[in-house]
């Protein structure tokens, strides 16, 4: 019987580089006030943030995540060529197809490199980290280029109280690539679709073709959510910890998902974080950006604080499906 023959990947991956882009309008928390009854400092308080992000009418998902990538292969100085796949994170493509990947995958001369979209919402960029990882190490790719991208302003109901003050528009990218040792650890990920209703869209496509629905837009159970990040994502977290055989004290940097700032700083204390650990931080200027949280804030974190360089950090993506993911990996 013919034997079938299987790649075979180097010993491990490692992040080379990441790409930003956000949107370009900053929107203050007083213009969005008033459809929702609300105060400046009632957002402040309850979530930490001071402006969001939102994209122009010609920015789209699609063109954040091709800035973001642009930025990520340029800075890695690899041949787009060599880049065996392009993973894009996203629940706001504004096409059931073609998938933003196979956009990306053209913008950046990466062609004929595979394509896909991952919807796991703001857990999708840690997903394909995982995804990444496997891929290289299996020998499937030798690069892969992840992106995480929304345009959450398309998705927003400006009357609604429950998450659209929270949301920005951005996306973030990273290059990962062969290593001679693992710079990417195992990813604890998982889900939970018993609690769907705790966070997602309010209505289908269908009902709103049929007239039966206004435009299908993002909506949550604030209260359910905020218990669900802060005690159980924190036991994942310490698993993630766990499975890569560090602790706490080894790490430079934390960078969860930029929920609400309450819950980060929540997360915080869960874990024990000594003080020289650094906190991606942000959710105050740019919003809840869900699958380009992660990368936006790990591009802020290492621009302001460049010796964490080959540093250790945590980071955790948690959302609506209920689905998570956290790996441990060696920064940039």
């Amino acid at each position: 019987m013919a034997q079938l023959q299987q790649f075979h990947g180097p010993a491990g991956s490692r992040i080379y580089s990441l790409g930003a882009a956000r949107g370009e309008r900053l929107v203050t928390n007083d213009e969005l006030i008033e459809p929702i009854n609300s105060s400046d400092e009632w957002i402040r308080q309850r979530t930490g943030i001071i402006t969001r992000a939102r994209g122009t009418a010609e920015q789209s998902a699609y063109t954040l995540a091709a800035a973001a990538a642009s930025e990520a292969v340029e800075k890695a100085g690899i041949d787009p060529k060599e880049i065996g796949a392009v993973l894009v994170a996203t629940i706001s493509n504004v096409q059931q197809s073609p998938s933003i990947a196979a956009l990306v995958a053209d913008h950046v001369g990466a062609t004929p490199a595979a394509a896909y979209d991952l919807n796991a919402a703001c857990a999708g960029y840690c997903y394909a980290v995982a995804q990444a990882d496997a891929l290289v190490r299996s020998g499937q790719a030798k690069y892969v280029l992840v992106v995480g991208a929304e345009k959450l302003s398309d998705v927003v109901d400006p009357t609604d109280r429950t998450i659209s003050f929270l949301l920005g528009d951005g996306a973030g990218a990273a290059l990962i690539g062969p290593a001679d040792e693992p710079g990417i650890a195992a990813s604890v990920w998982g889900s939970d679709g018993s609690r769907a209703g705790a966070v997602g869209m309010n209505h289908t496509l269908i009902e709103f073709r049929d007239g039966k629905s206004e435009w299908p837009t993002l909506r949550q159970d604030g209260p359910s959510v905020f218990r669900w990040a802060v005690w159980e994502m924190a036991k994942v977290a310490r698993q993630a910890l766990e499975v890569a055989g560090v602790t706490a004290d080894d790490l430079a940097a934390f960078i969860p998902h930029q929920a609400n700032m309450r819950i980060i700083d929540e997360f915080a204390k869960q874990l024990g974080l000594s003080e020289s650990v650094l906190i991606g931080r942000d959710i105050a200027e740019t919003g809840n950006t869900s699958a380009a949280s992660i990368p936006l804030a790990t591009h802020r974190l290492l621009s302001e604080n460049p010796e964490l360089s080959g540093k250790l950090a945590l980071q955790i993506g948690f959302g609506a499906g209920l689905v998570y993911a956290a790996q441990v990996v060696r920064l940039p």
